[in-house]
């Protein structure tokens, strides 16, 4: 049976995915899937994907039925630089308030809620909406935007006029805790069945995050700047802020983010990681 692959269609993720020989593994039988963050969560729950870069919100939901890729994460210690809130008002002053939240990932879903409600007090009401800049901010007083969505918002000249927050930013001034947006998750359905492939991918996932970062980005970064624009200085800022690791720090980040998402009925369950079994030899 052949080894289905999801892979998230922005660039945090890139350095996970640069350097994998995908030609090759296609010939072993593996298939690679770009997707949205939420409908890979979906495909992901449904069986059609076997492994895929996942926001963590949806691994939580559904821990029990899938394992973590171990040292492979899309993290900040700080800010994000694309994950921001586009307003109107002072974040303190949004309680009541309209907010457009991106139809495209539930874990900045609900990072923005914990973050309003736990930390400033306030309770917007909340439109889930396709990702548009100028139609969100034109009906409603504050935006959510993922992704590449975010990054061609913020060069934009209307967000000029506009608060903007990184909610890397905010999180880690709260709790001085990294933030993880996405991990690698497995089904646990597939392990034993494609356990081979697997750890071929781990091992090329692993030397694809230590291989771009050994190049300070600079290939990957040429790749970008052709399909979306911008300068390599920014991207260069942009990758070198994101963490590609998976420690006990994130973790344990990830455990507390959990812990309010519970407390604040946001998922139903506090989740317990487990992690893939693995030898990455030469690794």
């Amino acid at each position: 049976m052949a080894l289905t692959v999801g892979e998230i269609q922005y660039t945090n993720i890139l350095p996970l995915f640069f350097h994998i020989n995908k030609e090759e593994m296609e010939k072993t039988g593996v298939r690679f899937f770009p997707q949205i963050p939420a409908e890979l969560n979906r495909k992901m729950e449904r069986g059609e994907v076997d492994l895929g870069g996942i926001s963590s919100f949806s691994f939580g939901e559904n821990s029990e039925r899938y394992s973590l890729f171990p040292q492979l994460s899309v993290s900040t210690f700080g800010k994000v630089g694309s994950i921001l809130l586009f307003s109107k008002k002072e974040i303190t002053e949004l309680d009541g308030a309209s907010i457009a939240l991106t139809s495209s990932s539930a874990t900045s879903v609900a990072l923005l809620k914990i973050i309003l409600q736990e930390y400033y007090r306030v309770q917007p009401h909340y439109e889930t909406v396709t990702p548009d800049f100028a139609t969100m901010m034109e009906h409603h007083s504050a935006c959510l935007l993922i992704g590449e969505d975010a990054i061609k918002a913020r060069w934009d000249k209307a967000a000029e006029s506009l608060y903007v927050y990184d909610l890397g930013e905010l999180w880690y001034s709260f709790t001085n805790l990294p933030m993880t947006y996405a991990v690698m998750a497995v089904r646990n359905d597939c392990i034993q069945r494609e356990m081979t492939q697997l750890q071929s991918l781990l091992t090329q996932m692993t030397a694809s995050k230590r291989r771009t970062a050994e190049d300070h980005y600079r290939e990957m970064i040429a790749e970008v700047v052709k399909s979306h624009g911008g300068d390599p200085f920014f991207w260069s800022n942009y990758f070198h802020g994101i963490n590609y690791d998976l420690t006990e720090e994130h973790l344990k980040g990830l455990q507390h983010y959990f812990t309010l998402a519970h407390k604040h009925g946001l998922i139903d369950h506090v989740p317990t990681f487990t992690i893939f079994k693995y030898s990455l030899q030469g690794i």
